[in-house]
């Protein structure tokens, strides 16, 4: 399975959306280079008042394209970094992955998928219903979060719109994702 980057994007400032950029740098270890959410440790603000001291799980966050087409559908405009994502795909299932799946991207990046971003509120605040788009029940019940993954980054590299992302799936058996 392979897909492509479609835009990259990142912010050193705390703020829901995050501007494209032309290239970001990943950092083995730390996450996007500059990005307020890059470190060993949690920085999402909510992790960070339960425990600082946790491991930073959410260094990278991806979300797929097809995404936008799908809420897009039902009325809401949503365009790339716009809901916080540092990479934006298209091609690749990102929510079928199980954990531990290293995703190469161009020629160096790897990163190591972790689980599925937990969307909050603040969704509601960029546009009002959007989080009844991404978060919702399937047919048993069970909680479907759709706002895409999270990762470490396992090697660095340059990052671009237009480099391939290449799937490598774990040994089995598969751990499904649930949220980090």
């Amino acid at each position: 399975m392979s897909g492509t980057v479609t835009a990259v994007s990142s912010n050193s400032e705390y703020s829901f959306t995050k501007p494209n950029r032309d290239s970001i740098m990943l950092l083995a270890g730390l996450g996007v280079e500059g990005d307020v959410h890059a470190g060993v440790t949690v920085k999402h603000r909510s992790r960070v008042a339960q425990d600082p001291t946790q491991p930073n799980l959410r260094q990278v966050h991806l979300i797929h394209e097809e995404l936008f087409t799908e809420v897009g559908e039902e009325g809401f405009k949503v365009a790339p970094g716009e809901l916080g994502e540092n990479i934006t795909t298209s091609g690749v299932d990102l929510l079928g992955l199980p954990v531990g799946t290293l995703l190469h991207i161009g020629d160096e990046a790897v990163v190591e998928v972790t689980g599925l971003r937990n969307p909050c509120l603040q969704i509601d605040t960029f546009q009002d219903g959007l989080l009844k788009k991404v978060v919702g029940r399937d047919e048993a019940g069970n909680v479907v979060r759709k706002a895409g993954i999270m990762s470490v980054v396992r090697v660095g590299g340059v990052v671009r719109p237009g480099d391939t992302i290449t799937v490598e799936l774990p040994d089995e058996p598969h751990q499904p994702l649930d949220r980090v």
